[in-house]
């Protein structure tokens, strides 16, 4: 173990210059990552619209080129700034979350280390998993679904294309990353709190009608007005809980081998 991390007690003001160090650290992570990502941002633009793509081929438009447009002079360039953040934030987190790591580790005991490292590796993995699956499928989806009301003209009728704005375009896009990201947290927040005795398997189940009401109420407030993306966050959200559970359970039974192990050994202890 590193001297960063080392069990010793600290005054306040050496807490302080940790905390500075962490955070200088973890600041200069983000904005170097975010000067690299400024200069590749109309690349990275490409890459968020790609789901767009497949939904004009999903809809069967592959004739019609895919088109956005900005109406403020200001608009593409701020929204450049939103997609280099949001491309800084994902590339700097093992570096910003290995410092949180570090500041809080002198606090834990070494099987508290222990059991608090999986779960900082599971949690970027799960975010990312969230959206691979927003980038791949919903977003698609939901794209496909709002093509789906376009109006291609006719007798009598005018025609009605979908042109969106680059800023409600990324807006759309991040806020369904953002939101399947966090639910996909789920197994992450359960098990830690089952592993502090916050809260059981059985509890959990007790609670799983409850669980679904706030699934579809979290999946309206995260998510676009419309019922694909509503249903689509909210039937992860659901399974993701039914996963919770189970994981909680392999909690509690190691918790009991845990305390089994430690009978035993003083029992021999006891007896020697």
């Amino acid at each position: 173990m590193s001297r960063d991390i080392e069990d010793k007690p600290q005054p306040l003001m050496e807490h302080l210059i940790e905390l500075r160090s962490r955070l200088i650290w973890a600041v200069g992570a983000f904005f170097a990552a975010f000067l690299v990502c400024f200069y590749f941002a109309k690349g990275l633009f490409d890459v968020l619209v790609q789901p767009f793509k497949w939904a004009v081929q999903w809809a069967g438009l592959d004739h019609r080129n895919v088109e956005l447009i900005y109406t403020a002079p200001q608009e593409f360039f701020f929204t450049q700034i939103k997609v280099a953040m949001f491309s800084a934030l994902v590339i700097s987190f093992p570096v910003i979350a290995s410092q949180v790591y570090k500041f809080v580790a002198p606090g834990l005991y070494k099987n508290e280390r222990a059991a608090f490292l999986p779960f900082l590796i599971a949690s970027p993995i799960l975010f990312l998993m969230g959206g691979a699956l927003v980038y791949f499928f919903f977003t698609p989806m939901v794209m496909w679904f709002f093509l789906a009301m376009e109006q291609h003209g006719g007798e009598g009728q005018v025609s009605i294309q979908l042109l969106p704005k680059v800023s409600e375009y990324l807006s759309l896009i991040m806020s369904l990353i953002f939101a399947f990201g966090l639910v996909f947290q789920l197994p992450v927040i359960t098990t830690l709190l089952a592993r502090v005795g916050f809260v059981t398997s059985q509890g959990l189940k007790d609670k799983r009608k409850y669980a679904i009401v706030i699934a579809f109420i979290a999946a309206a407030i995260l998510t676009p007005p419309d019922p694909v993306s509503q249903i689509g966050l909210a039937l992860p959200a659901i399974l993701l809980y039914e996963i919770s559970i189970y994981t909680a359970r392999l909690v509690e039974r190691q918790r009991t081998r845990d305390a089994q192990a430690r009978e035993d050994a003083e029992a021999s202890e006891n007896a020697g």
